[in-house]
């Protein structure tokens, strides 16, 4: 079977109408770019002819009945389908309530907000749809609660037996999964360091099982605000940054079929970069996250590996003031001669150089090969 056929990506939106922003002086998200960004996106999008578009999760700033209710009605203005799935933002809390933010939905109304997006069964959080002739999404939910109601990044039991009974009737398929969380890393570490761990999906053996199991190689995911493309085996993991921190990024992908087990996937990366009001919102945005970045940088130098006192990080900071946005911004390499060598070490090892090489995959604009 032959196809060919292009759709966006775009994450993290972190819809916030005006009223709903917490204007904080420590605020990291640039909430108040969302809604003009997005749209920026859809009009770039609409001259594409797409297919769809894919929404990674964290749709809303903090779950607003009133920002999945404006994200769902525009959603249905456009040309194109658009599937969804939840995030941690999305459905912060069981009950909506929401100590310290905005009241947020309750979880399970979550895909009442959303049947025009995938959910046609509005009873769960996770679905699977054609999206083409031997095309197939898979749409999975990551966030759960313990019994004490705390959010934890995880595919339930129920989903894992859903999938289980799913992903053999997809054979010969390209199935494309979506969700929020990463399930590979996408920097040495991810999975163990305090700071990152809560982006990895906890039991992101159990899903890459399964996968292997049924030759599925390819998922999308969001949650991590970086432009990152990771492999581990035959499976490449496509993460998409934010829109709402630097450098607002989205993506077009193509992928063109050549036989049920052959596929050719063109990944094309786009920024929003003036918007009206931000004639240089790119510039702008990189400062904002640089100059919150103190708090963050801190903890990766006082926090294990490092273990530095709070004396010694605080003169380390000037020199990684803009270590994350240039994470954020993709295929980022590092040289911090004048940091101490174990520091040095460290920070160094975010580079990107070393996969560039191997992988020959580039976080923004690259082409690679699926075969099953």
């Amino acid at each position: 079977m032959s196809f060919n056929f292009r759709f966006g990506i775009a994450s993290d939106l972190h819809i916030a109408l005006e009223q709903t922003i917490f204007h904080h002086s420590k605020r990291f998200h640039l909430a108040e770019v969302s809604i003009p960004a997005f749209k920026e996106v859809i009009a770039h999008l609409k001259t594409l002819d797409l297919d769809f578009l894919l929404l990674p999760g964290d749709l809303t700033q903090d779950g607003e009945p009133e920002n999945h209710q404006w994200l769902s009605d525009y959603l249905q203005t456009l040309p194109f389908p658009v599937y969804v799935i939840p995030g941690n933002h999305d459905i912060p809390t069981l009950s909506g309530e929401n100590p310290g933010k905005n009241p947020a939905i309750p979880s399970h109304i979550f895909p009442e907000y959303y049947p025009h997006c995938g959910y046609n069964n509005t009873d769960q959080h996770y679905y699977t749809c054609e999206l083409q002739p031997g095309v197939q999404l898979v749409a999975l939910n990551s966030n759960i609660f313990d019994n004490d109601g705390k959010q934890l990044g995880r595919l339930d039991d129920k989903q894992l037996l859903w999938l289980e009974t799913l992903l053999p009737k997809l054979e010969n398929k390209l199935v494309l999964v979506m969700i929020h969380h990463n399930v590979i890393e996408h920097f040495p570490g991810q999975a163990t360091y305090p700071l990152s761990r809560r982006y990895m999906l906890d039991n992101a053996d159990s899903l890459k099982t399964l996968l292997h199991r049924y030759g599925i190689n390819l998922m999308f995911t969001g949650h991590l605000h970086v432009q990152d493309i990771a492999k581990e085996g035959d499976l490449y993991e496509v993460t998409t940054g934010s829109l709402v921190s630097y450098p607002h990024p989205y993506r077009v992908i193509e992928i063109e079929g050549k036989s049920c087990n052959n596929w050719e996937v063109n990944i094309e990366s786009h920024w929003v970069k003036t918007l009206p009001g931000w004639d240089d919102l790119l510039h702008f945005s990189r400062e904002w996250m640089a100059n919150r970045a103190d708090p963050f940088i801190g903890r990766l130098l006082t926090n294990p590996p490092l273990n530095l006192s709070e004396q010694e990080a605080s003169q380390l900071m000037p020199e990684l003031k803009y270590l994350w946005a240039d994470i954020a911004q993709g295929d980022a390499v590092f040289s911090f001669p004048n940091l101490p060598p174990k520091v040095r070490e460290f920070f160094e090892q975010f580079s990107e150089e070393d996969k560039l090489k191997r992988d020959q995959i580039s976080d923004n604009q690259t082409r690679f090969s699926l075969k099953n």
